[in-house]
């Protein structure tokens, strides 16, 4: 009963449940959008800013949240949601509501006092969300899902054989949230019925359905500073970690992090080039309890921060920002 109870609950967080009838597929695409490669789509800032490059350059052999990633379900049914609630006047006469899981019925527990100790869901139904979407793009949500049967229960079962377990949770979490900050603005940096968007839409239905992308020809930056990597010379590694902890601290809950506080920084190992392979230092946070102070520990790739620590959850990694990333590789920290 626990691991149902889980797996109802990761897959309400992750909108996984979509179950209304497909639409009619639309699969053409003006000509424009199918040749010309100078079309523009902004991701700087954002915090999956690779995956949106990617996706829309069509380098689908380069992206890291694979098709059979739960949270790649994630950000196509938000993006639909945002989509829908953003850009309504885009959508066609034959739209298709979404819908949502909600609980019909709860089984509540009281004790002797009758306080209420346990309140649980033990049946669910779908209601219309009001919020649609395009049927070739409500068609993608489809396949995905029906791909990624079982993945939902593997991950909860592995919540319960992972040492780790508590900090995946809340790393879960914080990509969620990282996610919803990302398709508040996304709209704002390109726009509905732009064609950068367009591109985007089309082929992140493309990765969802698993068959060929419009691909253009230009390197994502991403990739390139993977290539590149390290920049010459000294760095500022105190602005580095700051950028990259401010970053990180938007996706938290409850701390909140107090710019500019980072300190005693210090270079724990070099790789074979002289350049750091693992920072630390300490930082300050607000919480609960007024101002604290934890420690943050960024492992490098290739000379490029990669793998972010916190004092907290110290197993868990968090993936560098990667257009903090980018910046870094084109020497915009250099002290020169």
């Amino acid at each position: 009963m626990k691991a149902c109870r889980s797996i109802l609950l990761i897959t309400t967080l992750l909108t996984l449940a979509v179950n209304s009838i497909y639409g009619t597929p639309n699969n053409t695409l003006s000509e424009e959008m199918k040749t010309v490669q100078e079309v523009n789509f902004n991701t700087d800032g954002l915090y999956f800013a690779e995956f949106y490059d990617l996706i829309f350059r069509g380098h689908f052999e380069n992206i890291e949240i694979r098709r059979n990633d739960l949270f790649l379900m994630a950000i196509y049914n938000q993006f639909l949601r945002a989509y829908g609630s953003q850009c309504a006047s885009q959508l066609p006469s034959n739209k298709i509501e979404l819908m949502e899981t909600v609980c019909k019925r709860e089984r509540v527990t009281k004790n002797g006092y009758g306080t209420v100790i346990d309140r649980s869901c033990i049946e669910y139904t779908t209601i219309g969300s009001g919020i649609y979407a395009k049927p070739d793009m409500y068609r993608g949500l489809k396949t995905l899902e029906a791909s990624q049967n079982g993945e939902a229960i593997q991950y909860v079962f592995s919540l319960y054989s992972d040492s780790n377990a508590l900090g995946n949770s809340v790393d879960m979490m914080h990509k969620v949230n990282g996610l919803k900050n990302d398709l508040s603005v996304i709209f704002r940096l390109n726009p509905c019925g732009e064609s950068g968007m367009k591109r985007f839409e089309e082929n992140l239905k493309r990765y969802a359905e698993g068959t060929s992308p419009i691909r253009m020809k230009t390197s994502s930056k991403y990739t390139l500073m993977k290539e590149s990597g390290a920049p010459k010379g000294n760095q500022n590694y105190h602005s580095l970690l700051n950028d990259l902890v401010a970053n990180q601290s938007k996706t938290w809950m409850m701390n909140r992090y107090v710019l500019n506080s980072i300190s005693s920084v210090q270079v724990l190992s070099k790789d074979t080039n002289g350049a750091p392979k693992t920072l630390k230092a300490n930082y300050r946070y607000q919480g609960f309890l007024g101002d604290k102070q934890g420690w943050v520990k960024v492992d490098f790739k290739k000379g490029l921060p990669n793998c972010i620590y916190f004092w907290d959850f110290p197993k868990n990694c968090k993936k560098a920002n990667s257009t903090i990333v980018a910046s870094f590789s084109q020497g915009r920290y250099s002290k020169n």
